[in-house]
């Protein structure tokens, strides 16, 4: 949701895009794009395919809030898993990078899921899109990433949110502060959480940046890789690399393209 991600794209453009009937907003900011999917595992599979279609990406991340599985990951914590795993058909997702397991849940997890989450999988958080946003990505051959904001601990059970969530996956908040309203057992944990929310948005913003930065860092440390390889090479193997291509044309096009490929 925006809420999530708002101190991150205050100043960001944003412009509306429109994919199978669905609008959406689209916030860009130089070579980033941020979609905001909404809340489960079919909106945030539609989102991933939206923007994929759109914008075309080299890497999706599955950005937003998770539930610590453990006591040692407090409010405001910043998980870059090296795993997610779907806790409806076990489908494990390697990202090759990062630590912990984050697991993706179907529904909205109390304190007992959680504990079972932890159990079963050996994971540190649940949340309920990561897992949607990976096969997305997968399916399009698109490399993928996560990064999740602990908003609420192992021992806290969220308030039964599932059923002011609509088919597109927004939130009807209106309908959630009369239901709460008329409950005053759930009020305490309900500004909890607002607080706790609040914490942990400011935290994911400032981890996302840094994580993008090291990205981008990372591409240009490879292209400056690639141009200094071709640069080392001297003028024997410029010649061999030349006549290799030459005999490639004259064998056809699956030989010219393989060869082409790999040089």
């Amino acid at each position: 949701m925006e809420r999530e991600v708002k101190p991150l794209i205050r100043s960001w453009k944003m412009r509306t895009m429109e994919q199978e009937g669905r609008r959406y907003r689209l916030f860009e900011n130089g070579e980033v794009a941020l979609i905001c999917g909404g809340i489960g595992t079919a909106a945030a599979r539609r989102a991933t395919e939206a923007v994929i279609r759109e914008v075309n990406p080299q890497l999706v991340i599955s950005v937003g809030f998770a539930g610590a599985l453990d006591d040692s990951m407090p409010v405001g914590h910043v998980l870059e898993p090296r795993a997610v795993i779907n806790s409806a058909d076990g489908v494990r997702t390697e990202i090759g990078s990062g630590q912990g397991i984050l697991v993706s849940s179907a529904t909205v997890a109390d304190k007992e899921q959680k504990s079972r989450f932890s159990k079963a999988y050996g994971a540190s958080a649940v949340d309920m899109e990561a897992a949607a946003v990976a096969q997305g990505a997968q399916a399009r051959g698109v490399e993928f990433g996560a990064l999740k904001a602990i908003s609420d601990g192992a021992d806290f059970s969220l308030p039964a949110i599932d059923r002011f969530v609509g088919d597109d996956g927004s939130f009807h908040s209106v309908k959630f502060a009369y239901h709460v309203a008329l409950r005053p057992w759930l009020w305490a944990s309900t500004i909890s959480l607002a607080r706790n929310s609040s914490k942990a948005s400011h935290a994911l913003c400032d981890a996302l940046v840094r994580y993008l930065d090291r990205q981008n860092t990372d591409r240009q440390i490879l292209d400056r890789q690639i141009l200094i390889g071709k640069a080392s090479l001297g003028e024997s193997s410029m010649a061999e690399l030349n006549q290799n291509k030459v005999n490639a044309e004259s064998g056809g096009v699956h030989t010219r393209t393989s060869t082409e490929s790999h040089t």
